[in-house]
């Protein structure tokens, strides 16, 4: 029996930072993003709804990376479309690491805190990504 293996996220939320890009040492250009996203939930105490933030380590590659880098500052927006990825590593205490990250196949760039609509997408800013490079050449 064959078994279907789905992998695949999609958020939408408010940048934490300003994006961090920076160059793998082919050339290839990686940026690194902190989206937060907020969980509803219902405070059995009070019934009360509150929101709970969520945070999410996100990396583009490519042209996506360089827009993202241009266009996009900490606060703004964004609908993100891709992958998770899981990384282990040992730590310079000799601890083991784990983390898991998302692989942004596509990002769209949502309306600013103020403006409310959406702007129009820079050229390679949603075009389907291309396989990463491997988890050790990236920088950070």
């Amino acid at each position: 029996m064959s078994s279907v293996h789905i992998n695949r996220v999609v958020l939408t939320g408010n940048l934490c930072a300003d994006p961090d890009l920076r160059s793998l040492p082919s050339g290839i250009p990686v940026c690194k993003l902190r989206l937060a996203c907020n969980t509803r939930r219902k405070i059995e105490q009070t019934g009360q709804w509150e929101d709970k933030p969520n945070y999410f380590n996100v990396t583009l590659f490519g042209a996506r990376a360089e827009n993202a880098a241009r266009y996009l500052s900490k606060g703004r927006p964004v609908a993100i479309d891709g992958r998770l990825e899981w990384h282990e590593w040992e730590g310079q205490d000799g601890a083991k690491r784990q983390a898991v990250e998302i692989l942004a196949d596509t990002v769209q760039f949502l309306g600013g805190r103020d403006s409310g609509a959406a702007e129009q997408v820079p050229a390679g800013a949603t075009q389907h990504a291309s396989p990463p490079p491997s988890a050790d050449d990236i920088p950070f």
